[in-house]
């Protein structure tokens, strides 16, 4: 029984490591990481960058597999305003990650010169990405806003 159990975790835990590491490598390959430190200028932060995304993809393991709690307050009492205020950065940040992740896949499939090209557009593709951008972001608020995300 011992042995089978510390085989599937062997087992468990490869396949993990190898589904980071495809993930990782597909965000590497389209370019997402080399895209943003070249457009923020912080080529010299790049130590940081890695440290930031390795220890981000262990915590985000981690969280899933022990599912664990975070209680913010004396004693795991939860702040409302406080878990707001956290699930309104995490919700940011997320959906700026994959703001970018969109972005970068969009450009690695070449999808917006080739509408660009369709469309006939001389000038104003920044406008189009924005117009994008803000179509998507409209959309979620709603769904999230008025609750049509929460089963009833």
């Amino acid at each position: 029984m011992f042995l089978r159990q510390l085989l599937l975790f062997f087992i468990g835990i490869c396949a993990g490591g190898i589904i980071a590491a495809g993930a990782s490598a597909f965000l590497a390959i389209i370019g997402v990481f080399p895209r943003l430190i070249g457009k923020t200028k912080t080529k010299a932060h790049i130590i940081l960058f890695e440290s930031a995304l390795i220890l981000g993809g262990v915590w985000g393991n981690v969280s899933d597999l022990y599912e664990i709690p975070l209680f913010i307050g004396k004693n795991g009492e939860k702040i409302p305003v406080l878990c707001q205020i956290g699930m309104a950065l995490f919700g940011l940040g997320s959906g700026m990650f994959v703001g970018c992740l969109v972005m970068s896949l969009a450009e690695t499939l070449k999808v917006i010169p080739v509408m660009n090209r369709r469309m006939r557009l001389a000038v104003g593709l920044p406008c189009l990405v924005l117009a994008i951008a803000l179509g998507k972001m409209t959309g979620s608020l709603i769904y999230f806003l008025f609750g049509m995300g929460m089963s009833s």
